[in-house]
């Protein structure tokens, strides 16, 4: 199970969510700036990855950006094991 304890010291917490949850790519730099100063970007990133989080910005990464990250651990992966 992961453990959510780090989501109190969030960055976001006193920031209203819509921000995290952009229409355009504006509104994604604007969150990504938050991130980019959180003293838990690290584990909220790793966070969205291991729930296959689709939407947002979590950890100061994009929905686009995520799916990179994710690919790549997966080649990674594969090819340590090949």
């Amino acid at each position: 199970m992961l453990t959510k304890s780090w989501m109190a010291q969030g960055s976001c917490r006193a920031i209203d969510p819509d921000i995290f949850f952009p229409s355009d790519g504006v509104g994604v730099e604007k969150a990504r700036q938050i991130c980019t100063k959180c003293p838990v970007q690290g584990p909220c990133l790793e966070y969205a990855l291991a729930l296959k989080i689709e939407h947002g910005v979590w950890g100061g990464a994009s929905e686009r950006q995520r799916r990179r990250i994710a690919r790549a651990r997966r080649v990674e992966v594969s090819s340590k094991s090949a």
